[in-house]
């Protein structure tokens, strides 16, 4: 036998004498079923798509008081409204950062009838806001459909998990409803 047969055959039975059959069954199992879950997972990632400018409403007729709950916006919102907090509808307050995950919600514009699909993105880095808390539950689903669920605290992959407060940013026209 050659060095790296026998170097093989040495390693093999050393793990062999360690390890028990079901344990590395299971454990390879794990590994392989939490791999395979990982690309399904349904989030909408925001980096690298771009915040509208403060003042941009992206839509003609934009109605309402976006300090205020029953703004159209708003109508799957949970949290306070960063337009209360230093911010606006479209962005996040200074010394914020917007989370690169969503969760999204279909809203009707009364001003033109139309559904429009809304990106809902929590601001993090400070604690919360504490001003204009909303919780409007339309179209809210269960967390076993995470992008539907508004009760989720959203701030992943940012530097600091803290909430401090939510945007309502319109991603465009719907042309089907959520589901």
């Amino acid at each position: 036998m050659g060095w790296f047969d026998c170097l093989s055959e040495r390693s093999v039975r050393n793990v062999a004498r360690h390890t028990a059959r079901r344990s590395f069954l299971s454990r390879l199992g794990v590994t392989l079923v939490g791999a395979a879950a990982i690309p399904a997972l349904p989030v909408a990632r925001a980096a690298g798509q771009r915040e509208p400018a403060p003042d941009e409403s992206g839509i003609e007729g934009d109605p309402g008081n976006p300090q205020t709950c029953d703004y159209w916006r708003y109508c799957s919102i949970d949290g306070f409204l960063c337009a209360c907090c230093g911010g606006t509808q479209n962005s996040c307050p200074p010394g914020t950062e917007p989370s690169p995950v969503t969760w999204i919600g279909t809203c009707r514009n009364p001003a033109d009838g139309k559904d429009y699909v809304i990106s809902y993105n929590d601001c993090c880095g400070k604690s919360g806001c504490g001003r204009c808390f909303c919780n409007t539950n339309e179209g809210d689903a269960p967390v076993h459909r995470p992008t539907l669920d508004n009760d989720i605290n959203w701030c992943l992959g940012t530097k600091s998990n803290a909430y401090h407060c939510s945007t309502g940013i319109v991603i465009g026209v719907a042309t089907e409803p959520l589901r």
